[in-house]
């Protein structure tokens, strides 16, 4: 069997993970969001296409907050072109539908999972994908953190919760801890040399300064591995809260830290849960701590190679029947007269455009406004909204 990494010898680790986390993409045809990049988008403009960048503010203010800190090299912090926060995310991008969103180690910060997933479906035309890299608990800092359940992610979702919940800063403050991923690798590691990241005293200011100040403090508010992830998003699918397949996963590979999962709206409930139980079934449970799973990590990998499984079904940009029929939300602007004057047909056939752009328009990727009309990425003055989620503060 081919290995995905044939021919990319020669390239860097950091081109080689663009390359993984972005194969299928039809990047120079398409118009693409990417949320939460700073210096190190998998997505650039050089690549060709369209590429609107998102963050939580614009990139002046960026360079200040990151200024003292020697991971991000401020310099080269990407020009962000929309600004989600206070706004939706179809707000900030100006109503577009887009054929891709990417978003590389954000989904653990937002505190509200299940809001901003469903955000990002809002902005997905009907072949258009969403591609998460995910930390892995089990290899990083969240070592020695519970993984995240359904309760406490609709717990969240029921507030509309626009900073991290008390608990999450609670756990994350307690038992975060300086792990390093190839001892993580190597063995289970042991609670005493393992350096807290916080004090007690620190976690508990930092939880009462969020609960009585609504101040946002940035941490995971999620912990995942593969497997946990796939159920989570698979309850959350047969609950209809969201309608996501899974349409591809990398597991964890070894001496690294993060999955990769792409998403794509479905129409087909059972295609939806089917596609997470494969991925569940697919992803690594073996690590350090559970007896001889060095040999049952590589039987499964061994097992994988010689059957091909594999989540994915429907290839990139390519449509099926199996796409969804009707977009999460309209476009922030829609207005029907202007729909009616941009598609005569639909004026003449005297068909209600709201109905209509909703059954068809959308698939059809119509036009919602005469073209003497113009539209740009640039990002508009946002509008307070209290059920908006909030995209993350930090990579």
């Amino acid at each position: 069997m081919r290995n995905e990494d044939d021919g990319l010898e020669a390239l860097s680790y950091r081109d080689k993970r663009r390359y993984r986390l972005l194969r299928g993409l039809n990047i120079q045809n398409s118009v693409g969001v990417e949320i939460g990049a700073l210096c190190w988008p998998l997505v650039r403009r050089s690549d060709g296409g369209s590429i609107i960048y998102v963050d939580h503010a614009d990139t002046p203010h960026l360079q200040q907050k990151y200024k003292d800190d020697p991971n991000v090299a401020v310099n080269e912090i990407v020009d962000v072109d929309a600004i989600w926060g206070q706004n939706s995310l179809h707000e900030a991008i100006n109503g577009r539908y887009v054929d891709y969103v990417v978003a590389s180690h954000v989904v653990e910060h937002v505190p509200d999972l299940v809001t901003w997933l469903r955000e990002l479906a809002a902005v997905l035309k009907p072949t258009g994908e969403v591609r998460l890299v995910v930390p892995d608990r089990r290899f990083t800092f969240d070592y020695f953190r519970r993984e995240s359940g359904l309760p406490e992610v609709l717990a969240s979702y029921i507030e509309r919760a626009r900073v991290p919940h008390p608990y999450s800063i609670l756990d994350f403050c307690l038992n975060a801890v300086d792990v390093n991923a190839l001892d993580a690798w190597q063995r289970r590691i042991g609670t005493t040399p393992c350096r807290l990241h916080h004090t007690w005293e620190g976690a508990l200011h930092l939880a009462r300064d969020s609960f009585e100040n609504g101040t946002y403090h940035d941490v995971h508010c999620w912990v995942f591995t593969p497997r946990t992830f796939a159920r989570l998003i698979k309850d959350l699918c047969g609950m209809n809260l969201l309608d996501y397949a899974c349409e591809g996963f990398r597991d964890t590979a070894r001496n690294e830290i993060e999955f990769s999962v792409v998403l794509r709206r479905s129409r087909d409930r059972e295609y939806i849960a089917e596609s997470w139980r494969r991925m569940e079934e697919a992803a690594h449970d073996a690590a350090p701590g559970v007896p001889f799973w060095r040999v049952h990590r590589k039987l499964k990998e061994m097992t994988a190679e010689a059957t091909g499984t594999a989540p994915a079904t429907r290839v990139s940009g390519q449509k099926y029947d199996l796409d969804a029929l009707e977009p999460i939300a309209f476009p922030p602007d829609f207005d029907p007269v202007d729909y009616l004057a941009a598609n005569p047909d639909v004026r003449e056939a005297e068909v209600d455009p709201v109905s209509h752009y909703r059954h068809y328009g959308w698939r059809e990727g119509r036009q919602i406004r005469p073209s003497t009309a113009t539209t740009t990425t640039t990002t508009p003055s946002p509008t307070p909204s209290p059920d908006r989620t909030v995209v993350a503060e930090s990579k």
